[in-house]
């Protein structure tokens, strides 16, 4: 099954998730977008995908907080900086996440793998924490 596959079969689990206000169709969404970004990405998918992972990582947001954050600076029309990719961008993939049992092991498998992409973009870490305090004052 080819990755964007796997990824719809995903998609289907956290839409399907029974606790829709934490949304963790949106931590996957932003994991996934970081981990198979290429040059062809557009800037803003890449930006918002590793301020998603940052905010729920280091600030605890739920998906739904994130989703929110991204209408916020989808508002903004700015030119969204291009990043440079790692090589490396996380040892966790979709494939992995949909072996774990649906359930509580599955998503604590999603937050593993939103964890191990964004270690891929380690020297981004501190670029993003400061776009998202200067727009988002968080």
């Amino acid at each position: 099954m080819s990755i964007s596959n796997q990824f719809h079969e995903l998609s289907f689990y956290t839409l399907a998730h029974p606790d829709p206000v934490y949304f963790i169709h949106q931590h996957a969404v932003d994991a996934f977008a970081a981990q198979t970004a290429d040059e062809n990405t557009k800037p803003i998918k890449l930006t918002f995908g590793l301020i998603g992972l940052y905010l729920f990582l280091e600030k605890g947001y739920t998906g739904k907080q994130v989703q929110n954050a991204h209408v916020k600076l989808s508002q903004n029309k700015k030119v969204w900086p291009s990043l440079e990719l790692p090589e490396h961008r996380g040892a966790i993939t979709v494939s992995d996440v949909l072996q774990a049992e649906a359930g509580e092991p599955r998503d604590l498998m999603i937050k593993k793998w939103c964890k191990s992409v964004r270690a891929g973009y380690e020297s981004w870490h501190q670029a993003i924490a400061n776009l998202v305090r200067a727009e988002l004052n968080v």
